[in-house]
């Protein structure tokens, strides 16, 4: 069992196999840059909807965060009583696709000093490590970063589309990522830091599912399943 010790948390990654990292929120501050793309994107389109008040920050944690952007699209009307066709769905979903496209390829992104520093100490100890990530951005993201050599394999959402799997919260990309890194959901960690994720690792019966609050909270991404929660990948380094 891991031990927390003051601002540091005690992990033996010799008990595990293989290392899952979910990306936007966890390796890199994408998740900002995807926030504000869906925030700038359903209000400009609920301005037009008599009686609707604006997407705020509680929406995307709880109705869009981690999960395919269809489906996040989809969660959100649903959740207003909006009828959501799937033309509606689907040209709504590429609107905050075009948007967070722009953003990156004007401003780049740069990883978390403490994500890198943990990549650095997995790479260390040879452990194989994936990216399992809702969007199909995932690759360009690790290409801006830098990190795409840090990954055996990038199970992104168009790699999900392809092969047919559920996104998060359903387990099925984590434990495909973990059978291409030869390892099982009982010998796999998974990092994430949306409730959706998080619930896909507790539903997949991972060894060991870590929570990283950037935004969700502490309590509700423990609810979720997390066997712990750290605020940044650095308090898992030794």
């Amino acid at each position: 069992m891991p031990l927390r010790t003051l601002s540091r948390v005690t992990v033996d990654w010799n008990e595990y196999a293989a290392v899952l990292f979910d990306l936007d929120g966890v390796v890199t501050p994408t998740a900002e840059v995807h926030m504000r793309a869906w925030s700038e994107m359903f209000n400009a389109w609920l301005d037009g909807q008599d009686g609707q008040a604006p997407y705020t920050d509680a929406d995307y944690f709880a109705h869009v965060d981690g999960k395919p952007r269809y489906d996040g699209v989809r969660d959100f009307l649903t959740s207003r009583g909006i009828a959501a066709p799937e033309d509606l769905v689907v040209e709504l979903g590429d609107r905050k696709n075009e948007a967070f496209n722009m953003v990156l390829e004007r401003d780049g992104v740069t990883a978390y000093p403490g994500s890198v520093a943990l990549l650095d100490h997995l790479r260390a100890l040879g452990k194989p490590l994936a990216v399992v990530s809702s969007s199909a951005n995932a690759p360009a993201v690790l290409d801006a970063a830098g990190l795409a050599d840090r990954f055996a394999t990038v199970v992104s959402g168009a790699v999900a589309k392809e092969r047919g799997l559920p996104g998060k919260p359903a387990p099925d990309t984590f434990e495909y990522a973990a059978e291409v890194l030869g390892a099982t959901a009982a010998t796999s960690v998974v990092l994430e830091d949306a409730v959706s994720g998080v619930t896909a690792g507790r539903s997949g019966d991972f060894g060991l599912v870590i929570g990283v609050d950037r935004g969700a909270g502490h309590d509700t991404l423990t609810r979720a399943g997390a066997d712990l929660v750290v605020s940044d990948l650095a308090e898992l380094v030794p």
